[in-house]
């Protein structure tokens, strides 16, 4: 997928939340079934909740809308319950003109919104403190080469789907990923494939399938065992 001939187009999904498509490999950012409600399920509710420390060190596999940020910043702001270092990787940043036109910060948290534009305009390959709670360090590049950021303690996988991106789904970027994290870390992805399971799984991840969110019958989970 090169950057010159990526074109967005701006779809609602079924909880009201928008979603972009890329016609050219017929893809959406988020699910159809509902944006907000499938990053609510898989990266929160699935991986964030269930971690028991703090500060947290989060990784992001694919930055797209910001959306999974922007949801990880209210959940910390709301609850106040963990510090959070979040580390993403993209390698095709949208424009601020599509980042406008799109309504988490209207949907998610009213009167917000300038939250979620300041996660966009943050400066790239440079930590920048959001609020308080919420440090974001966006690294522009390729997930299969950048230099990953170490001690992670959550991995949200939320690269294009394998048939659409299968350069990001194989056995050395989970090798990558597992290198990276801490002890007890926690990888978790949309998808449920059982090659993406077995995979994971020889890569040194103790894998689970759980329910997935509305329009998925299954999601990932991954726990880096402590040896």
């Amino acid at each position: 997928m090169q950057e010159d001939r990526i074109k967005r187009e701006l779809q609602f999904t079924a909880d009201g939340s928008h979603t972009l498509f890329v016609p050219s490999i017929n893809e959406h950012y988020h699910s159809v079934n509902g944006a907000v409600q499938e990053s609510k399920h898989v990266f929160l509710e699935a991986g964030l909740h269930h971690i028991q420390k703090g500060p947290v060190r989060i990784l992001e596999i694919g930055f797209g809308t910001g959306l999974n940020a922007f949801l990880t910043l209210q959940d910390v702001e709301q609850n106040n319950n963990h510090t959070i270092d979040y580390f993403s990787v993209e390698l095709y940043p949208l424009d601020m003109e599509t980042v406008q036109s799109l309504n988490y910060g209207e949907v998610i948290w009213p009167g917000h919104k300038d939250l979620f534009h300041a996660l966009h305009a943050a400066e790239w390959n440079t930590p920048v403190k959001i609020t308080g709670n919420f440090s974001l360090h966006k690294i522009e590049g390729d997930g299969n080469t950048c230099e990953l950021p170490t001690d992670i303690d959550l991995i949200y996988f939320d690269a294009f789907a394998p048939e659409k991106q299968p350069e990001m789904w194989r056995r050395s970027v989970y090798d990558r990923l597992f290198t990276c994290m801490m002890p007890g870390g926690m990888i978790v992805t949309y998808c449920a494939k059982g090659a993406v399971r077995r995979e994971m799984e020889a890569a040194g991840f103790e894998m689970s399938r759980l329910p997935g969110p509305p329009g998925k019958r299954h999601m990932l989970r991954g726990i880096k065992n402590k040896r």
